[in-house]
């Protein structure tokens, strides 16, 4: 795990994560580092998940839970509909124009799922 010097704000810093990092080690290591771990709960684990009540209760985690779920699903199409599951170019630019092409793609999607919902 790395250290990087950080800017003082007010609150707790908090880090997301899918279930994978639920772990002991993980979560431990974070709260060591003053980090409240706001990963996914990996209840199908043997022991159960290392994410306990004092974290789950409250509102951030559920709003980390929330907006992870909503980056998850832009990935999801992204493999999906905008085939980039496997990339079909070479090179960083190429590759790059094609991530842009479908994140402008998507965008454009959700504007016309967003408007038709408010019509």
């Amino acid at each position: 795990m790395m250290k990087a010097p950080r800017k003082q704000k007010p609150g707790r810093l908090t880090l997301g994560g899918d279930k994978n990092y639920d772990t002991r080690e993980q979560v431990a290591g974070l709260r060591e580092l003053q980090v409240t771990p706001h990963v996914a709960q990996n209840t199908g684990r043997p022991g159960g998940s290392a994410i306990d009540q004092r974290t789950t209760q409250h509102a951030g985690y559920t709003r980390s839970q929330t907006k992870r779920q909503r980056v998850e699903e832009i990935f999801g199409w992204f493999k999906t509909v905008a085939m980039m599951r496997k990339t079909h170019f070479r090179g960083l630019e190429r590759v790059g124009w094609m991530f842009t092409w479908a994140a402008a793609a998507y965008n454009l999607v959700r504007m016309r799922n967003l408007l038709g919902a408010t019509t």
